[in-house]
């Protein structure tokens, strides 16, 4: 099954991760590749840590955010993470692969539209794949078997409040 959390709303990747943590609690090994972050969030330390064994980690960005026309070095970690995604999947290793900011990635040009559809098309047994980012294009959508959308409907980050470790990171 494909899943997709989606939306301008926060929860996408604690979704995801919360997903894993359950996963993992089952036995189950999980495939986790971040796009555009660098891996350095509480949730995604606690996982190294706690699962090493069942939790396989890849980063595939430098921890900020990608505006405008984006550089060299953010587009060959993309395509080194997208590599790193169809090989995980391929391998019937995982039961779980995650795929964070993958949407996010795609929206801001680190690689094209077909690149994520041919991700979704990969033949992967009883794999779970799951993508997380803002505006999930329709083609994708139209591929997943369950599509989440978190709405804001208010965040206090409009109020000034910075992230709190533990809380957003």
């Amino acid at each position: 099954m494909i899943h997709i959390y989606t939306g301008d709303g926060k929860g996408k990747t604690t979704a995801a991760t919360g997903l894993a943590v359950r996963a993992l609690g089952a036995g189950l090994r999980v495939f986790f590749a971040q796009f555009i972050k660098d891996g350095s969030s509480s949730e995604i330390n606690f996982l190294k840590e706690k699962a090493p064994e069942k939790f396989t980690y890849v980063s595939g960005g430098r921890g900020r955010f990608v505006i405008g026309e984006p550089p060299e070095e953010d587009i060959r970690l993309a395509r080194k993470t997208l590599d790193s995604l169809a090989d995980a999947l391929r391998s019937g290793q995982y039961d779980l692969v995650v795929a964070d900011e993958i949407l996010g990635a795609w929206k801001a040009g680190l690689f094209p539209l077909e690149s994520l559809l041919a991700l979704m098309r990969m033949p992967c047994g009883d794999t779970e794949l799951v993508l997380t980012g803002r505006n999930a294009p329709p083609e994708a959508v139209a591929l997943a078997d369950l599509v989440t959308e978190m709405q804001c409907v208010r965040h206090y980050y409009s109020k000034g409040r910075p992230p709190k470790r533990g809380i957003e990171m």
